[in-house]
């Protein structure tokens, strides 16, 4: 009889993991993997593949572990997924493949993502030599190289097109480096991915912002048979409300980038940060929780996260609410703010909210907050962090005519082949659909990569 529970991971405690950047989860031993391996029945139908937007051929590389075939695992997840420790960490298996494992309907599914994440670290533990791909005369720009880029990246190195990346920055990996905090994706987990893409011959090239550095005619003369756009969703959304201009309200985008990217944290950084005592971030999603759980270890005495929905609306991953809670994060769910206020020295002061309650169903499925004028109340802060979501940036529209965008600035593409309405730039990812998932914007990549492989070959 197979075990229903799972293996729970091994994570720091909460007391320890507070006043660290290191990654709270430990990751599966061997023994503990082979264990969560032979709960997986290897179903007929498979439903757990049907529930990976890359397709991962989930029962297979499982299958590889019981054996302890861990070079063939990462072989088989690596056909599908290019960045598969990052994966294993970040992905909502909760709501895709995990969702659909038929344990859940006695008991808890198999621990897909951990196990991704074991194969992955496992076969990085040994020295595995990488081949370049036979190259072709035929050189891609990949603009941009957070996931969809690198997706896009891999599949065209594969395939034996010469590739470009283009990244903004000074540092690759898009939302990977300077989105995610360390202590759910770290760094080094990123770059090893990294630099595996350019040993497979992807030829990295940082500090050039396309749109001004160079434009999309540039690249057109510059003999590249074909363009993807990667660029993210990097421009955040604010509420329009007074004092959002106030000293010491970040936007989250802001916030993370000086922390990740820029080790804000560190007391010798060339950037330092803000470090409140007691902050507000405001939003429910991932980001929101990522920044509360970065003010909690700078040092914050209280960190409040206020939400206009309730816990049961929140879009954040479980696992990463369970960690705030542990954390000592204080929500403030069915709450809204109206104004930030400023103290005598111009500098944020606190927060005045008002209660909301919960009607019907609006677009996005969840019911629609509304305010109770009658309950107000008043917060004292003296920090506040904006993580509403983002938009993706205009630069590359603004130079650009031919490029077609939704009124929200996400760029309008061909859902099957992810073609723009400028003939072969591809685009696909965040400056596509707006804020969405990692593997989301994999999978995009992999659409353009395949409709770009298919059209020059």
């Amino acid at each position: 009889m197979k075990q229903q529970s799972r293996t729970p991971m091994r994570m720091i405690d909460s007391s320890k993991r507070i006043h660290t950047f290191e990654e709270v989860n430990c990751g599966y031993t061997d023994h503990e993997a082979l264990i969560e391996a032979n709960r997986c029945l290897d179903c007929k139908h498979k439903p757990c593949i049907k529930g990976c937007p890359v397709g991962i051929d989930i029962p297979g590389f499982i299958s590889a572990i019981k054996n302890q075939k861990i070079d063939l695992a990462y072989q088989i997840i690596h056909k599908s997924s290019s960045l598969p420790a990052v994966c294993g960490r970040v992905c909502p298996q909760e709501t895709q493949c995990e969702a659909l494992c038929v344990h859940t309907k006695k008991g808890e599914s198999v621990a897909i993502g951990h196990l991704e994440r074991y194969v992955a670290d496992t076969y990085y533990q040994h020295h595995h030599s990488i081949d370049k791909g036979i190259s072709q005369e035929i050189k891609i720009a990949v603009v941009g190289s957070g996931p969809a880029g690198l997706s896009c990246a891999h599949d065209l190195i594969q395939a034996g097109f010469k590739v470009d990346l283009y990244e903004a920055l000074h540092e690759a990996g898009g939302v990977l480096t300077y989105g995610i905090p360390a202590f759910r994706l770290p760094k080094e987990i990123v770059q090893r991915e990294i630099n595996e893409l350019i040993q497979r011959g992807v030829n990295l090239i940082t500090n050039v912002i396309i749109g001004k550095t160079l434009t999309l005619e540039d690249l057109k003369e510059m003999n590249y048979q074909a363009i993807f756009l990667g660029t993210g969703a990097g421009l955040p959304k604010f509420m329009g409300i007074p004092g959002e201009m106030l000293p010491s309200v970040y936007s989250a985008n802001e916030y993370l980038t000086r922390l990740n990217l820029m080790h804000a944290y560190d007391k010798n950084s060339l950037t330092p940060i803000h470090k409140g005592k007691r902050v507000a971030v405001i939003g429910g999603g991932n980001v929101a929780l990522d920044a509360a759980r970065s003010a909690v270890r700078l040092g914050a005495d209280i960190v409040y996260l206020i939400y206009r929905r309730g816990k049961e609306e929140l879009p954040a991953r479980h696992e990463e609410v369970i960690h705030a809670e542990e954390e000592g994060i204080i929500f403030k769910f069915l709450t809204n703010v109206k104004e930030i206020i400023a103290n005598d020295e111009g500098y944020v002061k606190a927060i005045k909210c008002v209660a909301m309650t919960l009607g019907d169903k609006d677009q996005s499925g969840r019911r629609k907050p509304i305010e109770n004028p009658k309950k107000k109340m008043v917060i004292p802060v003296d920090e506040v962090i904006m993580a509403l979501g983002t938009t993706p940036n205009p630069l590359i529209m603004s130079e650009s005519t031919d490029l077609k965008a939704t009124p929200k600035g996400c760029i309008i593409v061909d859902e099957n082949t992810h073609e723009t309405t400028k003939p072969m730039v591809f685009a696909g990812g965040d400056v596509v659909t707006g804020s969405a998932t990692v593997i989301l914007a994999m999978e995009a990549g992999r659409k353009a990569a395949n409709a770009i492989i298919e059209r020059l070959t």
